[in-house]
């Protein structure tokens, strides 16, 4: 169970938005109220199965009381997105966590594009809108693999303003050219991307040749390229709690402290969706996820429990 307090939520609509993808949208059970949410925040879902998801928000911030979701069922699911297009319903009863923000919108930059790759529309649909209503100059890029597997798309269309769809099928199997997409924008211009990794790839390797600081990503997955902490044996400290654990090589620091019955919350265990984060109070961490940036790294003032570790032999954690 998590230790922050879950919302009520009930299932108001679903709806098919493209070939295996499925919106849900929620409000609030009876007498509660939603919390407000920025543009590329993202809820943790607790399903009846007993795993947690997060999905990302794809309305509108100025909506009250309304989170919408898109979920696309997974091939390679865990449980989760399997479970929700063979069990969601309307009227169902499900419990969500306040909203989380790893994808910030800068409202305030001259200029912005936004590029999204298959069910990476979610959290670019809702910045999208909010720049939208803000009468930010923005451009949005949302490719797929084929027309009927992009979701949302009626949405985009019906806001206008400057869009490109690519559908690869329609292009001879070719995905869009991101290095000649980006060479055309402006150095300071605010670029976010959220989709496949190969996509996120492919767009941080085109903003550095076009040179472009700043870049902003979402991952759903984690990146395949930084591996879960294998390194070497190191004691954790926990300041509120007193206890001094040992975490053994190759063992996740999450499992040691649950297993010393010190619940953190946690999800994705990827190092994708920062429930874990957590306070450090000493010691130099071994980062190992996809959601701090590189001066939060450097701070070393936080660590994603599921996957970091520690380089310094020793952390004392705020728990």
């Amino acid at each position: 169970m998590s230790t922050k307090q879950a919302l009520s939520a009930l299932i108001r609509s679903l709806r098919h938005e493209a070939d295996g993808v499925l919106s849900v949208e929620l409000v609030p059970g009876p007498g509660a109220h939603f919390p407000g949410f920025e543009a590329g925040a993202h809820v943790d879902v607790h399903l009846p199965n007993g795993l947690v998801r997060s999905y990302s928000l794809s309305n509108s911030s100025a909506d009250i009381d309304r989170y919408v979701l898109g979920i696309l069922e997974d091939r390679q699911s865990r449980g989760g997105s399997k479970y929700i297009h063979a069990n969601f319903r309307c009227g169902m009863a499900v419990a969500i966590d306040a909203p989380r923000n790893n994808f910030r919108l800068d409202e305030n930059a001259a200029s912005s594009i936004l590029i999204a790759g298959g069910i990476g529309i979610t959290p670019i649909l809702s910045m999208y809108r909010r720049l939208i209503q803000l009468g930010r100059p923005v451009k949005l890029v949302y490719c797929a693999r084929s027309r009927k597997q992009a979701g949302f798309v009626e949405h985009l269309l019906e806001m206008g303003g400057d869009v490109l769809l690519h559908f690869d099928d329609e292009h001879d199997g070719a995905p869009i050219d991101l290095p000649a997409l980006l060479e055309r924008e402006s150095k300071d211009v605010h670029a976010y991307c959220c989709g496949p990794e190969v996509m996120l790839r492919a767009f941080e390797e085109a903003s550095g040749l076009a040179g472009i600081a700043n870049v902003h990503v979402e991952r759903f997955a984690a990146d395949p390229e930084i591996r879960r902490t294998d390194g070497n044996s190191y004691v954790v400290e926990l300041s509120k709690s007193g206890k001094t654990l040992g975490v053994e090589a190759g063992k996740t620091l999450l499992q040691t402290l649950l297993d010393a019955n010190v619940y953190v919350d946690h999800s994705c265990e990827e190092g994708v969706c920062g429930s874990c984060e957590t306070r450090v109070l000493s010691g130099i961490p071994d980062h190992r996820d996809s959601v701090l940036s590189a001066a939060e790294r450097a701070a070393n003032k936080k660590i994603m429990v599921c996957v970091s570790g520690c380089k310094s032999g020793k952390l004392i954690l705020d728990l």
